[in-house]
């Protein structure tokens, strides 16, 4: 009868604390696996898995440790395919992208990132982690996700431009073409 009464209040335990950051859950997870079916499970998945291992959790940040599940469960559930969206120096492929659709969201574009970079910025700009929230659950260094992040928000104002450029009438356009776009590059010294 008591691990009957421990193992509900454990239950509720979890509810109270993981429910509240759901939403944060799903938009992270549609990012990472495309589709809102495939988010979907790999939410209901993630807190399955979060329930069974909440015994253990010793943190005072839930919210990190459940993006941290959900991670590994779209990895397991995408394979290799998650680390191999795109290259950030794939010049044919963006190109192609932004030319054959309407003018790009914001969204859009965070999909055409590279795994990584999409992870970081959607984290960041979506979600609002901290940057240490975002190295707990990435598992990569502070630093790291600060360059990721500058690096992400370089080629998504780039990406911006090119797509409001190409969606402007050439005689609508400035003389002298575009701005340039510098990204800063922390490692780049």
């Amino acid at each position: 009868m008591r691990g009957a009464k421990a193992g509900n209040k454990t239950a509720q335990q979890f509810r109270d604390a993981a429910l509240p950051w759901l939403d944060d859950a799903y938009a992270f997870a549609q990012v990472l696996m495309r589709t809102e079916a495939d988010a979907e499970q790999a939410v209901q998945d993630c807190y399955l898995r979060a329930l069974r291992q909440f015994g253990g959790f010793r943190g005072t940040a839930i919210r990190p440790w459940l993006l941290a599940i959900l991670k590994a469960v779209c990895q397991e559930k995408l394979g290799e395919e998650l680390g191999r969206r795109g290259s950030p120096t794939d010049d044919a492929g963006t190109k192609e992208t932004s030319s054959r659709r309407a003018p790009a969201t914001i969204r859009q574009l965070v999909d055409d990132l590279p795994a990584p970079l999409g992870e970081v910025i959607a984290l960041r700009e979506m979600i609002d982690l901290s940057y240490k929230e975002i190295a707990e659950v990435t598992g990569v260094p502070v630093t790291t996700v600060m360059a990721r992040i500058a690096e992400a928000r370089g080629l998504l104002l780039a990406a911006r431009r090119a797509a409001q450029a190409s969606a402007t009438p050439a005689a609508a356009r400035p003389a002298g073409g575009a701005a340039k776009l510098t990204v800063y590059r922390p490692n780049a010294c």
